[in-house]
């Protein structure tokens, strides 16, 4: 596979991720934490807050699909996914560290957080194709 077909894969793979989780927790956080075995309960305080991350959540996975189809917006979309996949992970290892080991379906979601930073790392951290400059002044990919 190309640098970058893998770049735009990476890139697909964690937008559609934070996506996803973030829509699905603006839309039903009980729902979905219920399924990590965790009670949300009906805080007002509470949700707010779970909402709010979710929101920033899906719109960084926004930037990060972005990325796939302009080239002025990738850096930024990989620095995006990047920061979100690695952040979650050793947000989780802390918790682990200073709060003991969490239901297992939080396992699963640490693993899968690391196998996609994984990913990104492994498909950005590859040389690019250089960028040209066309007659018209918009930088294209080869």
């Amino acid at each position: 596979m190309s640098v970058i077909g893998l770049e735009k894969m990476a890139l697909g793979i964690s937008g559609l991720t934070a996506v996803g989780i973030g829509v699905v927790i603006l839309a039903a956080p009980h729902a979905f934490f219920a399924s990590y075995g965790i009670t949300v309960g009906d805080d007002p305080g509470l949700l707010s807050e779970l909402r709010a991350s979710a929101a920033g959540l899906a719109a960084f996975g926004v930037l990060m699909l972005l990325g796939i189809w302009r080239i002025t917006i990738k850096p930024v979309s990989k620095i995006a996914a990047l920061t979100v996949f690695l952040a979650f992970p050793v947000g989780r290892l802390i918790g682990l560290i200073v709060d003991g080991v969490p239901p297992t379906p939080i396992i699963g979601a640490l693993m899968f957080e690391l196998a996609v930073a994984a990913l990104c790392i492994v498909a950005f951290s590859r040389r690019s194709e250089p960028v040209h400059a066309s007659l018209s002044g918009s930088r294209t990919e080869r």
